[in-house]
């Protein structure tokens, strides 16, 4: 065969697969799209609101102090010769407990001293007394009345009289002071206290104003909160009508453990705002901090200087619904479900307390709350719960099928 019939038939072949490549895509089945099926509302979780009259829980935070602290200093100086075992850091002394005794020898002296010059000067003033008596019978006797006062006066010795009189008075002071200093080389509690510090011992010399301890009461204890300035409508502190201030919870949840708190009462408000924060200030007052009393034995106790959080009892807040912090959304807005859609309604807050808002305005008793969390949130948009039946179908996805 030659070379010419050879590309003929090459020629041939590729052209009838030509035709064939070209008849199968012409008779390739084309594909159709069909409108799909319907479109589910979004599922939610709802609450209903509660309205009433509630009695909200305010949260606040403060530092424990003491109410009577003091740096104990002698009022005279000496030689301490005693110091007593309850004077000791974390001891407990009582009201007119004797804590140190300072040598009282030269005060015992000097009283002694200042009782004989008061005994002197009243042995002066017996004197003088005497002669003015006679002095006075010898006015008398000469019977002179052409003496001005002034000069009858000198005449019965009445400036010397006045003298010695007031030489009494000086000697009587001078040993009511050395008496005074007497009784102040012993060192009394001056009232029921815990001992923080103690600074001196038998032997030390001591002078006024020397720190020697530093006792605080344990009677009461103060815990200053701190609030905002918007709060303080809503508290109640002790006045003609109220014979106590509105119930305080204290925690310390770092340091006591299940759950444990102390209760107080509000005491007072202090006048000023805190400095840095310009927060409210206002005073509690826990009794038997230290947990002394028998029936405070099982309380924790407030140590001084400790941060703590406290709960305030607030003032009752009338005709308000009430819902969850959580559900309070962004703008003062809530998420309502209504009729199987979505409200975005703008409220007006009364209060947030610890866990809840009172809300006077833009809800209503029968609403439900969305409490789920929506990522595309459009007012009117569709809502369903569980014991809801879904929405049926309108425009929704698209299915593509294939037709021959």
């Amino acid at each position: 065969m030659d070379t010419k019939k050879i590309i003929l038939i090459c020629l041939g072949i590729l052209l009838a697969g030509a035709l064939v490549t070209a008849l199968i895509f012409m008779t390739e089945p084309t594909a159709k799209s069909e409108g799909a099926v319907k479109e589910s509302a979004m599922l939610v979780d709802v609450v209903p609101v509660e309205q009433g009259t509630f009695q909200p829980r305010i949260a606040a935070t403060g530092t424990v102090r003491a109410e009577e602290d003091v740096q104990l200093g002698p009022l005279v100086g000496g030689q301490v010769i005693r110091r007593s075992s309850a004077f000791t850091p974390g001891g407990f002394v009582k009201k007119g407990e004797v804590l140190l005794q300072i040598d009282p020898a030269d005060y015992r002296n000097t009283l002694e001293l200042r009782k004989s010059e008061l005994l002197q000067a009243q042995t002066d003033l017996n004197v003088e007394m005497g002669r003015q008596q006679v002095a006075r019978q010898d006015l008398a006797l000469v019977g002179d009345d052409t003496l001005t006062p002034e000069e009858e006066a000198l005449v019965l010795r009445q400036p010397q009289l006045d003298a010695v009189r007031a030489r009494v008075k000086a000697a009587s002071a001078a040993v009511d002071q050395a008496a005074l200093n007497l009784a102040r080389t012993t060192i009394r509690a001056p009232f029921d206290a815990h001992v923080l510090s103690q600074n001196v011992t038998a032997g030390s010399q001591v002078s006024p104003g020397d720190n020697l301890g530093r006792l605080v009461g344990t009677e009461y204890y103060w815990v200053e909160l701190t609030l905002p300035v918007t709060m303080l409508q809503w508290l109640t502190f002790p006045d003609a009508q109220h014979d106590k201030g509105t119930t305080v919870r204290i925690m310390n949840r770092t340091a006591w453990k299940g759950g444990a708190f102390r209760e107080g009462e509000l005491y007072s408000q202090v006048g000023a705002l805190d400095a840095q924060t310009r927060l409210a200030r206002v005073l509690v007052r826990v009794d038997d901090p230290l947990a002394r009393n028998p029936g405070n034995r099982d309380l924790p106790i407030l140590m001084i200087g400790s941060f703590v959080d406290a709960e305030i009892l607030g003032k009752p807040v009338e005709d308000v619904v009430k819902i969850s912090r959580d559900h309070l959304r962004t703008n003062q807005t809530v998420w309502v479900m209504k009729d199987g859609k979505l409200q975005i309604r703008e409220v007006a807050v009364v209060l947030s307390d610890v866990e809840n808002t009172y809300i006077n305005e833009g809800l209503e008793a029968q609403d439900r709350i969305v409490t789920t969390s929506l990522s595309t949130v459009v007012d009117g948009i569709g809502l369903r719960t569980e014991s809801d039946t879904p929405a049926e179908g309108e425009t929704g996805m698209k299915v593509s099928t294939a037709e021959d």
